[in-house]
């Protein structure tokens, strides 16, 4: 049995504000050991829970966060960019995803560090109409595979918003956002056993968990991205986009990872807390 767990770091148990997720931030390094701490917690519940493999993605910005020397050695751990397709290695042969540390999508109210991608520019994304944040992008980009997320780790607002979306997976509540750059968190340890017992829980569950579908539309994946300012909107409008306002850029993708290497490759997903 493989599980493939991706980790990004705004969700991280411990972590509050931009200062422990960003590498000048002065609390990073901190941050770097929390965030390690969380993906060992989901290793060892993957595997207690039964998986013979475990990939674990550092995915938040341009990867390099997690901590080497400290990860559990029964992990093979996938870093560095780009990441072109999104998941390496993830396919059919994977069994199940994680989402650990992941945060609300843009706009969430009283969610700790929320956005979507790039909270410089971008204000919402929506798939077919429906609003999206990296949760439901990572879902159907799994689903693609035929595998479906089984477990996500966050605060308070992104285990409701990803229980919405996908229904009973396992979720593990690491902090209750309060704002953008405050949650009142769980002691490190204590969010560390929340996020191994929905590890372990998901694993024993798989079977009863189905891959995400997109909402039914026409087309495959439109996907329309309102900008914060209409200078981003403009720099986005290039071949193959339709501008529905001066905010707004939307494009059709025959799968919603074709993003990857195409608009997302041109300007960039880089993201600003």
């Amino acid at each position: 049995m493989r599980i493939y767990i991706s980790v990004d770091m705004e969700g991280i148990s411990g972590i509050n504000g931009p200062e422990y997720v960003m590498r000048d931030g002065r609390w990073y390094a901190a941050g770097q050991r929390l965030m390690t701490a969380d993906a060992n917690a989901a290793v060892r519940g993957a595997f207690d829970g039964g998986a013979d493999e475990v990939i674990v993605a550092d995915m938040h910005g341009s990867s390099g966060n997690i901590l080497v020397e400290e990860l559990d050695p029964r992990a093979l751990l996938l870093a560095g960019t780009p990441h072109q397709p999104r998941f390496p290695f993830l396919d059919e042969t994977v069994d199940g995803v994680f989402l650990v540390g992941y945060h609300a999508m843009a706009g969430t109210l009283a969610a700790n560090l929320e956005h979507t991608m790039n909270s410089a520019s971008w204000f919402r994304f929506c798939v077919n109409g429906t609003p999206f944040g990296e949760v439901g992008i990572d879902a159907e980009i799994a689903a693609e595979c035929g595998v479906p997320v089984v477990m996500v780790s966050g605060d308070d607002k992104l285990c409701e918003e990803s229980r919405a979306l996908l229904g009973n997976i396992e979720t593990a509540v690491t902090k209750q956002g309060l704002g953008r750059q405050s949650a009142l968190c769980l002691s490190p340890q204590y969010g560390n056993n929340r996020v191994y017992a929905a590890a372990r829980r998901a694993v024993e569950r798989l079977s009863e968990l189905e891959p995400f579908a997109l909402p039914e539309t026409p087309s495959p994946a439109r996907v329309a991205i309102t900008y914060k300012m209409v200078p981003d909107a403009d720099r986005a409008n290039v071949a193959g986009t339709r501008r529905l306002d001066g905010y707004t850029v939307e494009t059709t993708y025959n799968r919603l990872s074709d993003m990857y290497g195409g608009l997302w490759r041109e300007y960039g997903v880089e993201k600003k807390i």
